[in-house]
């Protein structure tokens, strides 16, 4: 019976430590669980916002809204795309001030020239992948039915010359104005200008580059701007820490304000993509006809965003890249949601 009794006390023992072990393991799924929302709840909820969007947009478009009842529809998402607007200008000016002077001006040299370096050759590679991609799948078959007037889509004038798009990115790069760079940027378009008559009595025209300030932000130019300030505050001295300490105070409440907005994007988004497929004349049409393009683009973006990049990544340092790319996934989603304008 002792035997018996310490068999039957050492399997009471033995079932309450396996029931104990499940417990903690179940304890311990849940808590993993739990951080895993908590950590990407944002991030849930603005795919989730741009899935329930589809969904809106589509039964939507059933009810046959009015010009004015679209844009009352588009209103939600229109009031998200210019917050991200409006925060624009104070983070990417703040933080490059900042960022430049806080780094050595000595080495300041060595890590521009690894970072045009880096941005060269991954520009040389995701060019090469979708040319090759382009050649492969040969995304331009089919799109022929593409009408942009009937698809609600903007025209997009391509009779600019290379000449002048390399030489309004060098005016971009230093704006006559820091506060009209904030909301207007340089082009150059083109008149017919007279310049007199053949033999036979005929007008001759030449076409005249002229610039023009077309709306919307000059980044280039204030992003240029930003980072020589913030070396000049650096070589300043004791003289400029006052001003470095101002604009790191401006990052850090930018931020904040960031991180206010995002909490708005999955409700923006949802209106924004549904907005957009309401607007849009033929659905199936655009889907069927930019299905080749669509899946080359994307493959495209998986290759270079997905392989190559960890790649170089993990070349340098050693270190798994997805798990920093995991840091990114909010950023990416925003990026991916809100892009439609």
């Amino acid at each position: 019976m002792e035997k018996k009794n310490g068999h039957t006390m050492t399997n009471s023992v033995s079932t309450d430590e396996i029931l104990e072990k499940n417990g903690k393991k179940k304890k311990s799924c849940k808590d993993k669980l739990m951080r895993f929302l908590n950590r990407n709840m944002l991030v849930i909820m603005t795919v989730s916002g741009v899935l329930v969007g589809v969904g809106l947009g589509m039964m939507v478009r059933n009810m046959n809204l009015t010009r004015a009842q679209m844009t009352y529809f588009a209103f939600p998402g229109e009031m998200l795309l210019r917050m991200l607007k409006m925060i624009i200008l104070p983070l990417v000016v703040c933080s490059l001030i900042s960022g430049a002077a806080s780094l050595d001006t000595r080495s300041l040299g060595k890590l521009g020239g690894i970072a045009v370096s880096y941005f060269l050759v991954t520009t040389l590679i995701a060019s090469g992948i979708g040319v090759s991609l382009a050649f492969i799948i040969k995304p331009g078959v089919g799109a022929g039915a593409l009408n942009t007037n009937n698809l609600g889509l903007e025209s997009v004038n391509t009779n600019k010359e290379t000449t002048d798009s390399f030489l309004d990115l060098a005016r971009n790069l230093f704006p006559a104005n820091l506060v009209a760079a904030a909301f207007r940027s340089y082009a150059t378009d083109y008149k017919m200008v007279a310049v007199g008559n053949d033999t036979n009595g005929t007008i001759l025209y030449q076409k005249v580059p002229v610039g023009t300030e077309p709306d919307g932000m000059n980044i280039l130019g204030l992003v240029l701007f930003a980072m020589v300030f913030g070396v000049a505050l650096r070589k300043l001295g004791e003289e400029g820490e006052e001003l470095i300490r101002f604009f790191n105070a401006f990052n850090e409440a930018t931020m904040v304000l960031v991180s206010w907005i995002m909490w708005y994007v999955p409700f923006g988004i949802m209106f924004l993509v549904g907005s957009k497929i309401v607007e849009m004349e033929d659905v199936v049409l655009l889907v069927t006809s930019l299905g080749k393009y669509i899946f080359a683009s994307v493959l495209g973006h998986i290759i270079h965003g997905g392989v190559v990049l960890p790649l170089i990544y993990f070349g340098f340092t050693r270190k798994n890249p997805f798990s920093f790319l995991s840091g990114l996934i909010t950023p990416f989603t925003t990026a991916f949601a809100t892009c439609s304008r």
